[in-house]
């Protein structure tokens, strides 16, 4: 199997269950920063431990996303194709991240002021990782306004609760090394 098809040569690009559009319309932008938001987990996975605790719960996030852009890259003709929690984001996939944030927001005090990305290697890649999710978000809330996904759609909420997600998992692993370089308690 090759890797190049020609078939994108003309700026435009094929979609889950069939059709073509431009590269630069709403789907394939909103898909495409959902794939940058995989690579950018992959990065702050990269720097766990191996079958850690954080590691296991970023691939579960990765594969998530997959079904995220399934939806994104699915044409609204083609949406009554898409299956629940494989294709499509469903209410109960944002509804399981809420008592992980909860679980881990209960384990570190809060910050005080604005956050510095950058204090360990985890906490920043997992602070890029969350920034390139809530750019995500902003498409695919465009991607709504432009009736490429319904409004019940559950991407958007979705995206939201993981970048709310992304932030407190940095928090976590930064621990206490943001208290003592800045002296603060």
């Amino acid at each position: 199997m090759k890797v190049y098809t020609r078939t994108g040569d003309d700026g435009t690009t094929g979609l889950f269950y069939g059709g073509r559009v431009a590269k630069s319309s709403i789907g394939p932008t909103a898909y495409g920063t959902v794939d940058e938001a995989v690579s950018a987990i992959g990065v702050a996975r990269a720097e766990t431990e191996p079958d850690g605790q954080l590691f296991t719960l970023l691939v579960r996030l990765q594969r998530e996303l997959f079904v995220v852009g399934a939806e994104l890259a699915t044409e609204p003709g083609n949406r009554h194709k898409l299956n629940d929690g494989a294709t499509r984001v469903t209410a109960a996939m944002v509804e399981a991240l809420e008592p992980i944030i909860d679980d881990v927001t209960a384990r570190f005090d809060a910050p005080t002021e604005f956050v510095l990305p950058g204090e360990d290697r985890v906490g920043a890649a997992l602070d890029l990782a969350r920034t390139v999710v809530r750019r995500a978000e902003r498409d695919a809330v465009e991607a709504v306004r432009l009736e490429w996904l319904e409004a019940e759609s559950q991407v958007v909420p979705y995206l939201n609760r993981l970048a709310d997600l992304l932030w407190v998992l940095a928090r976590w692993q930064e621990g206490d090394s943001r208290k003592m370089r800045t002296g603060r308690v």
